[in-house]
Formats: structure tokens, C-alpha cells, sequence
């Protein structure tokens, strides 16, 4: 049975972080799937086909040996169930694990059929910079039946708000910094993804 990761992020855009998280999870399961999701709780930078080409460079960008990271956009759904349902129906001999970050920990136990979505996966917890995670918030995961575990793993301090906001290009990789200036993304920040790099993003 193989072990399968689930990936959905709503990164806007994807970052050096989220490029680490990804490669830490392909060196611990066989196969991780990837997608870009629209969270029903954030408001979206740009469009959920332009989040998923710069997750899709992400992916390309890094160097992995066990070349497992695959990216399934069709699984995309604002309801982690019916992505879930989805997969099952594609690797019907998975174990799935469905990976958050620690900031969505505080909010899990409000998503739509929670009680069956945890029934039908494991839940990894990615710590986040700035993100903790309060006991509480964990007791409850427990008492929906979730059987969960906290990844061993030290991400990057590497936000999309740090970009967005700030203008802090260190944070992207270069192959989505090009994308970024090719289509003039997020405004008066595509001209700091960096400014000496030509866009060469076909």
C-alpha cells in the first residue's frame, strides 16, 4: 500500500517554504499529490490558474531523487472532502495523510464534515513560523477522531505575505519570481520579485 501525501495550498504565491515543506515530503512517502486550493477563509491575490502555474515551477524547480511530487489541479475543491474523495477514487489502494500547516490547525474543527474527512485520512501538522499551536486546539482534533502528527520539520521563515506585503523577493524561487514579472502579478511587487531578472517563463 503506498503512503500518499496531500498537498492543497492556497499559497498566493508559492514560496522558498512551501518549495522545503515539499521536498521534506517526498523524501517520507512514496507519493506526495499537489494542488493549488482556494481557502474560503483568505482573500485571493491572483487567480487559482496562476497560483497553480507557479506551484507547477515550484515543483519543477526542485531537486529531488526520488521524483515523486506530482501535481493533480483537478483535485482542487474548497471542500477538503470531496479532494479527498477524489484521490480515493484515483489511488484506490492509498493510505492517505492529508497535510495542513499549523495555522489551520484552529479552524479544522469547523470544515465541512470534518468527523467524515477524518475518518478517511491521517492529518500531518506542518509547523509555520509565527503559528503555534495551542493544546486545546489539538484536544479538539483528538475528539473529532483525528488521528494526527505534528511533522518533524523546520520550515523556512518564507511567507507569501512577507511578499506581498513587504516586497521581500528573497522568499521566492527564482523560475516563479520570472513568472511573477512576466505576468505583472500582484502589482507594484512584480517589479521587486527581481528587478534584474528577465522573464524567460514560456
Amino acid at each position: 500500500m503506498n503512503k500518499i501525501a496531500l498537498f492543497g495550498t492556497s499559497a498566493d504565491p508559492p514560496t522558498a517554504g512551501h518549495q522545503t515543506i515539499l521536498k521534506w515530503l517526498s523524501e517520507h512517502y512514496d507519493l506526495v499529490i499537489v494542488w493549488a486550493s482556494d481557502n474560503p477563509f483568505k482573500e485571493h491575490h491572483t487567480s487559482l490558474e496562476n497560483r497553480s502555474k507557479m506551484l507547477h515551477l515550484t515543483i519543477e524547480e526542485i531537486d529531488s531523487a526520488q521524483d515523486n511530487i506530482s501535481l493533480c489541479q483537478e483535485l482542487s475543491d474548497r471542500r477538503s472532502l470531496l479532494t479527498i474523495q477524489k484521490a480515493r477514487n484515483i489511488w484506490q489502494d492509498g493510505e492517505f495523510t492529508f497535510v495542513i500547516g499549523s495555522d489551520l490547525v484552529s479552524q479544522i474543527s469547523s470544515w465541512y464534515h470534518i468527523e467524515e474527512l477524518l475518518s478517511q485520512v491521517k492529518i500531518l501538522v506542518v509547523p509555520r513560523p509565527g503559528y503555534g499551536m495551542l493544546e486545546s486546539d489539538l484536544d479538539a482534533l483528538k475528539n473529532l477522531g483525528g488521528n494526527f502528527s505534528i511533522a518533524t520539520l523546520n520550515a523556512p521563515e518564507a511567507s507569501s505575505t512577507a511578499y506581498r506585503l513587504q516586497g521581500d523577493h528573497t522568499v521566492l524561487t527564482p523560475a516563479v519570481a520570472a513568472y511573477i514579472n512576466q505576468q505583472n502579478l500582484y502589482e507594484k511587487n512584480s517589479e521587486l520579485a527581481n528587478p534584474n531578472l528577465e522573464a524567460t517563463i514560456g
